[in-house]
């Protein structure tokens, strides 16, 4: 991987990714897939009083899917479930610094699995 394509915010969240880990009892789990590159992100929230109080992520794949689901993690934590909904794959990119073009879609990861989680959250409480 050429350094020189990448942001220094970038190259922090891949080498230092925030976040890391599964999380016991999450009150919201979504998962994204890109079958293209094999990229796979497992997303974990608490919910407290309608905000993300907490959120961890397992991932796998290249450095751009581990940079962009890091960055997901600090754009959203402390955010209400509705300001996180919004959140777009340009918002995360935007976070990093940019990214190549051909990266773009490990953006979507992060913005899908967090709507999951969501999702997954409002089918959990509903019930």
């Amino acid at each position: 991987m050429c350094d020189e394509a990448f942001s220094k915010t970038f190259m922090e969240h891949f080498l230092h990714p925030k976040n890391v880990g599964s999380m016991k009892n999450a009150d919201g789990v979504g998962v994204c897939g890109d079958p293209g590159c094999g990229d796979a992100l497992t997303l974990y929230i608490k919910v407290k009083d309608d905000v993300i109080d907490d959120i961890s992520f397992l991932v796998y794949g290249c450095a751009a899917a581990i940079a962009t689901s890091s960055m997901t993690t600090e754009l959203i934590k402390g955010k209400t479930l509705d300001e996180a909904s919004k959140l777009t794959d340009e918002d995360i990119a935007e976070g990093l610094g940019g990214l190549p073009l051909h990266k773009m879609h490990c953006s979507n990861l992060g913005a899908q699995a967090l709507k999951n989680a969501i999702n997954d959250y409002y089918t959990r409480k509903s019930k």
